[in-house]
């Protein structure tokens, strides 16, 4: 046999072995890496179902009581919308019904303006004209007696010289 194929025989022999080793070790490393995930399943299995078991019986118990709050919340819901309507339809009422009075108001303003006017004019047509009228009497009758006065006064002056001119600026 020729020397080169020896060698390589025994290193491949050699390099078999060494996978076997290193695939003992990896079966012997596997063998304890699956005890350890089946202790450790265990483990959580243990804690997960007490755990899995109070959480199913939590939602049962909390079903009814969702039930009752989503019943109690589409009431409320309802309520609030009948109650807002409601009010809306209020709202809308007084709105209108203040319209229509300051309306009205503004009516009656106008007519008591109004009549205010009138009242003025037949004041002014009853009262004012026939007192500038009863006025320009009396001033004509007091430029007459005044003037008629005025004139014996003269006539007294020109017969009593005495008269002062203090009494001229007397009237």
């Amino acid at each position: 046999m020729d020397p080169v194929l020896k060698i390589f025989i025994y290193a491949t022999a050699g390099a078999v072995i060494l996978q076997m080793f290193i695939l003992l070790s990896l079966t012997i490393s596997l063998h304890k890496t699956s005890a350890k995930v089946e202790v450790l399943a265990r483990e959580v299995h243990g804690r997960i179902l007490p755990i899995l078991s109070s959480a199913e019986s939590i939602l049962n118990d909390s079903r009814g009581k969702i039930g009752i709050v989503m019943a109690n919340l589409v009431a409320t819901t309802g309520t609030l919308k009948t109650q807002m309507d409601r009010l809306d339809a209020t709202v809308n009422d007084i709105v209108d019904r203040t319209r229509l009075q300051v309306i009205r108001a503004d009516d009656i303003v106008t007519r008591t303006l109004d009549r205010v006017e009138e009242t003025s004019e037949l004041v002014e047509h009853t009262v004012v004209s026939p007192v500038r009228q009863i006025s320009g009497i009396m001033q004509g009758l007091s430029v007459g007696i005044s003037a008629f006065f005025g004139q014996n006064r003269r006539r007294r002056r020109r017969a009593n010289p005495r008269v002062t001119q203090d009494e001229e600026l007397f009237i």
